[in-house]
């Protein structure tokens, strides 16, 4: 592994978060000629594509790729070309929004990540069938995920970017990359790192069930744009396969986990116990919005959606990355910079998720809002980039010829 590619991928995390901190100063006190939305487009791609992705690349490529396939000199192009898209998406959203440049960057991500896919899927070498199933899956996801990207310009051209068909195509590539992607591949990664070995028939029983769920519940956001009562039904079934196959997984795997939590330093059953606590709280969210009530509302209360979106992406994956990262010492536990940088990211994780939520149910209960919200959400979420800045500084000073690390 390359210090050079875990130090980006933690840099463009810290970029992002300095992104998300200055959309939140926004609403304390509005920039003259920074457009909100263009920053907020770069704020999602930087973190989404310059974080997530690339860690993953980095992870998948260490854990599953033998270690002569792993000097093929195409693996470190493809990453600095990745890169790349990332940086002309990063200075390019936020001054021009969706315009030719930022396009053309994000185009060249996507064919980067075709290309990813195809060495992946001739390269690695997964341990178990367990792992093997959940790594195809992801890679099968995220190709799927950018048909919605394709449909983007149809959309426009046709119909407009107030269409339901455009919204329905950005919330399919948003749902298969968070729901398909991202979390297939990080769960990949923990059965690698744990060792975890299932009966293959009752795994595939898991398996199928979470599979089905992640297609069926696409249906919560497009319904949001189609008012269609079988929308409802098919995202409820869903939801129960969901609930149910995670139920099942616990139980089949609860005797193993025990025995990893125990080999484990106390940052890294911290980090693994947030991602976990996340998704469980994420299925019970969606267990919740079952109510026909509460299905519209989770999509009209914008701090839901933000709350949502945060926890799967801050809780979930990068809970699972982080403690990935921790296990495989390209973080380390012993180093007083990365220990404080990760309780500083944890400890802003959670408080602005405990507002923005809090702020959600006071508009559902007509309260308004609470009290300095906005200034307690941003001095909130300075704890997001400083610990991220810790961290990457972290990363920087370790040494060179550590065993895990090849020469920048």
């Amino acid at each position: 592994m390359r210090k050079s590619w875990i130090l980006v991928c933690f840099a463009n995390f810290f970029i992002a978060s300095l992104m998300g901190l200055l959309l939140r100063w926004m609403y304390v006190s509005p920039i003259e000629g920074v457009n909100f939305q263009f920053l907020m487009h770069g704020h999602s791609h930087v973190a989404m594509l310059g974080w997530v992705f690339l860690m993953l690349y980095c992870l998948i490529f260490y854990s599953f790729i033998p270690k002569k396939e792993q000097e093929k000199p195409v693996y470190n192009r493809l990453f600095w070309v990745t890169e790349i898209a990332v940086l002309g998406m990063m200075i390019d959203f936020p001054a021009q929004g969706y315009a030719f440049v930022s396009i053309l960057f994000s185009t060249l991500h996507i064919f980067c990540s075709y290309y990813f896919c195809r060495l992946i899927w001739k390269d690695a070498k997964p341990a178990t069938f367990h792992e093997n199933r959940m790594l195809k899956t992801a890679l099968f996801f995220m190709v799927f995920s950018t048909l919605g990207v394709w449909c983007l310009g149809p959309a426009v051209g046709l119909l407009g970017k107030a269409s339901a068909f455009y919204q329905i195509a950005i919330q399919f590539f948003l749902h298969f990359q968070f729901n398909g992607w991202f979390l297939f591949a990080v769960l990949a990664l923990f059965f690698k790192q744990s060792k975890i070995t299932m009966d293959e028939k009752k795994f595939g029983i898991v398996y199928n069930m979470f599979v089905i769920a992640t297609v069926l519940t696409l249906a919560l956001p497009v319904s949001w744009y189609l008012s269609n009562s079988i929308f409802y039904w098919i995202n409820a079934v869903g939801v129960v396969l969901q609930f149910v196959s995670a139920l099942l997984f616990v139980q089949l795997i609860k005797p193993q986990l025990k025995t990893f939590f125990s080999t484990l330093s106390t940052l890294e059953k911290t980090t693994y116990g947030f991602a976990m606590f996340s998704l469980a709280l994420k299925i019970i969210i969606q267990l919740v919005v079952l109510v026909p009530e509460l299905a519209q509302v989770s999509h009209q209360i914008r701090n839901f959606v933000i709350g949502y979106i945060h926890l799967t992406m801050l809780g979930i994956i990068t809970g699972f990355l982080f403690g990935l990262a921790f296990q495989n010492n390209f973080l380390n536990s012993k180093k007083v910079i990365q220990k404080w940088g990760t309780i500083l990211f944890l400890v802003g994780f959670v408080t602005t998720e405990i507002l923005l939520f809090l702020q959600g149910i006071w508009l559902f209960l007509d309260k308004g809002s609470v009290p300095n919200y906005y200034l307690n959400l941003f001095l909130s979420s300075i704890f997001l980039p400083v610990g991220l800045l810790m961290l990457t500084i972290g990363v920087f000073q370790s040494k060179i010829n550590s065993a895990k690390f090849l020469t920048i």
